[in-house]
């Protein structure tokens, strides 16, 4: 699947079917997170891949948004040093992991985590490093749906030259 396909296929799965993962899976779709735009190049992030079907329930149950994230193959947690655009840099992590997976027909779903009161809890679960800022729980598995949620057109959304400019020109 090219880029252009996986961006546009890419959708948050929180149902998820059995089916194995691979490890070889997993780091290659970390290796996308871990290659992504970074200010300053300061590469502030760390990737825990939990697979442990005990330890998946467990952050399924501190995050008040992912319980699907215990019947997900995989739980990538995405963490970042509080350095000065660790959520921008932690975030476009976030989404080059999606779009991997996405082009190796997995699923995933993006459990919001930076400022939620259970960002403690899962860094120490992880065995994170306390001053670790917690970016995103990402759910990864094979999708048991196919969401198709309805977007804004283009041209609701696209602006030339000014707030209000159009799509046309």
């Amino acid at each position: 699947m090219d880029a252009l396909e996986a961006l546009a296929k890419r959708r948050s799965v929180r149902k998820y079917k059995s089916g194995t993962v691979t490890r070889e899976q997993l780091s290659q779709i970390v290796n996308m997170g871990r290659l992504a735009p970074t200010a300053r190049n300061e590469q502030p992030w760390e990737f825990v891949v939990v697979t442990q079907p005990a330890k998946l329930r467990q952050l399924a149950h501190l995050a008040d948004h992912g319980k699907f994230i215990a019947d997900a193959s995989a739980c990538i947690v995405v963490l970042c040093r509080p350095t000065t655009y660790y959520l921008e840099d932690g975030s476009a992590a976030t989404t080059q992991i999606m779009i991997a997976a996405t082009a190796l027909g997995l699923a995933t779903c993006w459990v919001a985590g930076d400022k939620k009161a259970y960002a403690a809890q899962v860094l120490a679960t992880c065995g994170a490093p306390a001053e670790y800022k917690l970016i995103a729980l990402i759910a990864v598995g094979h999708g048991g749906e196919t969401p198709t949620p309805a977007k804004r057109a283009l041209g609701e959304v696209l602006h030339w030259d000014s707030f209000g400019g159009g799509a046309k020109k």
